[in-house]
């Protein structure tokens, strides 16, 4: 388990920041669609919502132990971009820097 860890005074913080971001981009993912016809670009479309999703489940618990989970962060992001996401990609970036560090 790797990441950026965060003090508990800027978790107690920025707890409702990096929950709203994380929750909206796990909405975004819920309500993409895929981008062809086809069963092939159904499965590859639910498989990558699905890592898109547990990245995100692996940010919030790594921030629950105090830190930006580089690991969560990487698979979000990679899934976003994938879906042609690259707006709610960045915003995950930048949780990295939540703390302004």
């Amino acid at each position: 388990m790797t990441g950026k860890a965060i003090s508990s005074d800027d978790r107690a913080r920025l707890d409702p920041v990096f929950m709203q971001v994380v929750l909206d981009v796990q909405a975004q993912l819920q309500q993409t669609a895929p981008t062809q016809p086809g069963n092939l670009a159904a499965m590859f479309h639910k498989e990558t919502m699905s890592d898109g999703l547990q990245g995100c489940a692996m940010l919030i618990a790594g921030w629950n132990q105090g830190r930006v989970d580089d690991a969560g962060m990487a698979r979000a992001v990679k899934a976003l971009r994938s879906l042609e996401l690259p707006e709610l990609a960045d915003r995950v970036e930048k949780l990295r820097e939540i703390d302004g560090a």
